[in-house]
């Protein structure tokens, strides 16, 4: 499925792009992103988390929509946000295509305040809708409901499109692993298979990657190991620049967070990196060696001993505004405030969640703080190279660790 096949497939309905890790989902919505932009065409890029949100270099729903912190009807209401804001239509009205990103950690109460919105403004463009049910599942207090069984998705009537070539890695033992534990099965094919993967933790951690369940145990591996590097520690400061003076010093702290950015880069000469974008020359997950440190410029060797030249480099929260010019008023997407940094991480370990979207290699999965479904699934298919990957011996049954919800898994087996 090329990105002019999609394009021709939303002239004509809403769409559910669809499939496993590594299959491109995220290469073919930035590539009908960019031709719809290129055509002047207005696009929302939307996902209901702020990390999902900066990923797609959009907002969240909450903030697009203006639902407060609403997470269903009767508390959009009780907020007194149920009916649209004049601005909100105008906006609506505006836009060309709409798009979701990890549309599996929408609920369905979330999908049906979307849809209001859209009814509300009488909304004349494309929804796309992007992710996979048996990834990540969404937050909520009370009973989990996906945003496949809202009443609002039968009424989007979504095309689906299911990618199902996986480009991370071309090991078809591997790939069928994968399979297998995205479903959540673990007989005793996967059970050995997994049991392969455990060795003995190497004593020289500097050329490994750690994917931690929680933050204290990335933010403890990765100091503990940049001491062993004898070498002087460098702080590499992240530039905000403020667009809007209305800027709360809490959205930017956000987005900090959301965006993967160190506020302070901690480095030092000899660091293994991982790059946390996508370039012309470097993909998001790959690692590189620090080799060089200058005042406004770090020169990272890659595996294949090419050198990477980094500067820091600009992402920006945005907002639509409305824009006067003479007698039209037009709808714009604006910076409000823009962030300069190395777009790197160290590499001696990140936790599962931030590590959404990165192909890895050197990986070393620790599967004792697995404690939501499916994120053993996201946490081995980072893997990029299989023979390079280790698995720390867990002290769970692996069918206590892989599991899928079963709504996902029957949704999966008989509607896509």
């Amino acid at each position: 499925m090329n990105v002019n096949e999609l394009i021709q497939k939303l002239h004509h309905s809403n769409l559910f792009l669809t499939g496993g890790a590594g299959v491109g989902k995220t290469t073919l919505t930035n590539e009908i992103i960019k031709t719809y932009e290129q055509e002047n065409k207005k696009v929302a890029k939307l996902a209901s988390t702020g990390m999902a949100a900066t990923l797609i270099g959009g907002q969240t729903l909450h903030s697009f929509f203006d639902f407060g912190i609403a997470s269903n009807m009767e508390e959009l209401e009780r907020s007194k946000k149920l009916s649209i804001p004049k601005k909100v239509k105008r906006l609506l009205q505006a836009v060309d295509l709409i798009v979701i990103d990890e549309i599996s950690m929408v609920s369905a109460e979330l999908l049906d305040m979307v849809r209001l919105r859209l009814l509300q403004a009488d909304f004349s463009g494309r929804l796309m809708v992007v992710g996979d049910f048996l990834q990540l599942p969404p937050v909520t207090r009370g009973e989990l409901h996906f945003a496949f069984e809202a009443e609002s998705w039968e009424r989007f009537g979504f095309e689906k499109v299911l990618l199902e070539k996986i480009y991370r890695t071309n090991d078809d033992k591997f790939i069928e692993l994968l399979h297998q534990v995205r479903f959540g099965h673990v007989d005793e094919e996967v059970h050995n298979n997994l049991n392969h993967f455990i060795k003995p933790i190497p004593q020289d951690l500097r050329e490994f990657t750690f994917l931690f369940g929680k933050n204290a145990s990335v933010a403890f591996h990765n100091r503990r190991q940049l001491d062993f590097i004898d070498a002087e520690l460098v702080v590499k400061e992240a530039e905000v620049v403020i667009h809007d003076h209305k800027t709360k010093e809490s959205e930017i702290e956000r987005f900090f967070e959301d965006a993967r950015i160190d506020k302070e880069l901690h480095i030092k000469l000899g660091a293994p990196v991982l790059f946390t974008r996508n370039s012309w020359n470097y993909f998001n997950g790959e690692r590189g060696i620090i080799i060089k440190i200058e005042e406004d410029t770090l020169f990272i060797q890659k595996s294949d001993a090419t050198v990477v030249k980094l500067e820091k480099q600009k992402q920006s929260k945005t907002k639509w505004v409305e824009k006067k010019s003479g007698d039209t008023l037009d709808i714009v997407e604006e910076e409000i405030f823009s962030v300069y940094q190395y777009p790197i991480k160290l590499a001696f370990a990140i936790t599962i969640h931030k590590s959404q979207g990165m192909s890895l290699e050197d990986l070393i999965i620790e599967p004792n703080e697995i404690f939501a479904p499916s994120q053993f699934y996201v946490a081995l298919s980072r893997t990029k190279n299989p023979s390079r990957l280790t698995l720390i011996a867990p002290r769970r049954q692996w069918s206590d660790l892989i599991y899928a919800h079963q709504k996902a898994k029957e949704f999966y087996l008989e509607k896509v």
